[in-house]
């Protein structure tokens, strides 16, 4: 190769270098890949917040925590709580933490189930020289005993996932015997997992295993009502498509029992309502969940392909979201006659609600045809300008024709009388 071919090929080679440089350098300096925002944490499906919306006021809106300490009885809101003309309310016992399902002996001890405290408490009936009734904590260190139950001396106390039986208990109310073991065939989930318990008229346990979340196709275990023998054995699921049941009771003429159910959640303010339900064919029947809620309005995940009409109606709607737990038929001589039978429901409150509803105890009350007449409010105050200065769980009928009322909110139980 000649010097001048070398010298022209080198000269080329450095324009087309500089030129790359030129280029490069007009062009924008690389980017790092931008950071990925971390994704937000999962809802488990057994926790009450799943299936909440994301934006807007609902985000906002989560279980309501009562006060982590009894109430003391000066500060009862005991002047905020109305009841008909002829009716009196007054407070029965103060000082029980987180008060919650009642249960009352022959001879009158009072028995009071926990949530979340572990406690099991007993009322004595007689009333000490400073006009107050002792309370006793007879059981601590059990997990959610909220559901109660006596017979033939012997108190039933139903955990998550174990029920047992304290026998002779009105005797030992101070040195309590060690409980027997009845049942703990029991799913362990936290969702639905509180139980309420219930001895009806064929001498048979009646236990519920409610849904373990808030809108879940349940495993083949839940979302039902079983019965057994008082020792636990010949279990028999007599109703499906229960998502959570925390109060029921038997219709003292046709013996049917009846029950509330608490509807899901986060489908909007209004829909679907709670339920009172009547089992007229145990074994037999379904009552919705998780495909239908409310007797009218299928799930807009797990719906498709079902309708309504497959599945046992509500005998009544008790409001949206209203967390309807404690019922009893009204079987005392106290209050007036057209009282007599009604069902009496506990209405814990909304909390998944911007605009708040319930917290009171309102009044169901049957037609000559067996069928919801009525549903009216009995006692109300429990919220005052969408706040709860109480929180009703249980109804009672006590031996002398009085109802009570459980608030596990301030720890206190209410006695509503009749005008004699």
């Amino acid at each position: 190769m000649t010097p001048v071919l070398s010298r022209s090929l080198a000269a080329l080679a450095l324009t087309t270098c500089l030129a790359a440089q030129g280029a490069l350098a007009q062009q924008p300096a690389s980017r790092a890949p931008a950071a990925t925002a971390p994704a937000a944490p999962a809802v488990d499906k057994g926790s009450a917040l799943y299936g909440r919306p994301e934006g807007g006021d609902a985000a906002k809106l989560a279980p309501i925590s009562g006060p982590p300490l009894a109430t003391p009885l000066a500060k009862l809101p005991l002047d905020k709580l109305t009841v008909p003309d002829g009716f009196k309310i007054e407070v029965y016992a103060s000082g029980l933490a987180n008060a919650r399902s009642m249960r009352q002996s022959p001879d009158g001890t009072l028995f009071v189930g926990t949530r979340a405290v572990g406690k099991v408490y007993a009322i004595p009936a007689k009333v000490g020289p400073d006009g107050k009734r002792e309370v006793k904590t007879i059981a601590t260190g059990l997990h959610r005993p909220n559901g109660l139950a006596f017979h033939d001396g012997s108190l039933f106390v139903a955990e998550l996932s174990k029920i047992w039986r304290y026998d002779g208990i009105e005797a030992h109310l101070d040195e309590v015997p060690k409980p027997v073991l009845v049942y703990d065939d029991l799913p362990k989930d936290e969702a639905h997992g509180w139980k309420f318990i219930a001895i009806g008229p064929d001498d048979k346990l009646y236990v519920p295993v409610g849904s373990p979340g808030n809108i879940t196709m349940p495993p083949d275990t839940h979302a039902q009502i079983r019965r057994m023998d008082l020792d636990g054995k010949n279990v028999e699921v007599i109703a499906r498509g229960v998502r959570n049941t925390v109060g029921f009771d038997w219709n003292p003429i046709t013996k049917q029992l009846w029950f509330t159910d608490n509807g899901r959640d986060w489908v909007s303010e209004d829909i679907p309502n709670d339920e009172l339900n009547v089992l007229t064919e145990p074994g037999k029947q379904h009552f919705g969940f998780p495909y239908c809620h409310q007797g009218t309005f299928t799930d807009p995940e797990y719906g498709w392909g079902h309708s309504c009409a497959e599945f046992t109606a509500p005998a009544a709607l008790l409001g949206p979201h209203t967390a309807s737990l404690g019922l009893r038929f009204y079987t005392g001589a106290m209050f007036p006659a057209d009282y007599r039978n009604a069902m009496f429901i506990a209405r814990h409150g909304s909390w998944n609600r911007t605009r708040k509803l319930g917290g009171d105890v309102v009044v169901a009350r049957l037609g000559s045809d067996g069928k919801v007449a009525s549903v009216e409010p009995f006692l109300s105050g429990f919220l005052q300008d969408n706040k709860y200065v109480g929180r009703p769980v249980d109804v009672l009928v006590a031996d002398d024709g009085a109802l009570l009322v459980s608030d596990d909110y301030n720890g206190a139980i209410y006695r509503i009388s009749a005008a004699q």
